[in-house]
């Protein structure tokens, strides 16, 4: 956690945006009562895309790998690039930077309801249209669907 100069608190966060052809991964969150991707705040001492995949992994059940710039060239100790960075307001003085992580299923592992969540499934932009999911949750799913597409991601 970090205390800005104006008194703003602000944590790193992690969210794994999981999609699979024309379907992202999203959760009814029991305590923010929405739907989101998974992902939550980056525990000292892992990196950030380490938190993003134990995040998708803790309030999913779904091993996943992270779609990014993962080898860049000429840097020994480059981290995968977030798709995006925001800034979030949680509540007055307190703010999330969350680092934001397209990702897709491991073959082989099935998602699973745990207590973080009262919902949890699969779905297409146009049903989360229909479900009322908040139009940046939408905006991003667009995006993440979009860049899997673009390389050919299974």
């Amino acid at each position: 956690m970090y205390k800005g100069s104006e008194g703003v608190t602000r944590d790193f966060v992690a969210t794994g945006i999981v999609v699979d052809g024309d379907r992202v991964l999203l959760l009814f969150h029991r305590k923010l009562r929405r739907w989101l991707p998974p992902g939550g705040h980056v525990d000292a001492p892992e990196l950030p895309d380490q938190a993003a995949i134990r995040e998708v992994f803790e309030e999913t059940g779904l091993r996943v790998e992270l779609v990014a710039d993962l080898e860049p060239q000429g840097f020994d100790h480059a981290l995968p690039r977030p798709a995006g960075i925001q800034l979030e307001d949680i509540e007055p003085g307190h703010q999330h930077i969350d680092l934001i992580y397209f990702a897709r299923p491991v073959a082989g592992t099935d998602v699973v309801a745990n207590d973080e969540s009262e919902g949890l499934g699969w779905f297409t932009l146009a049903q989360m249209r229909e479900m009322s999911v908040e139009e940046e949750v939408i905006a991003w799913s667009g995006k993440a669907i979009s860049a899997m597409a673009a390389i050919g991601a299974p």
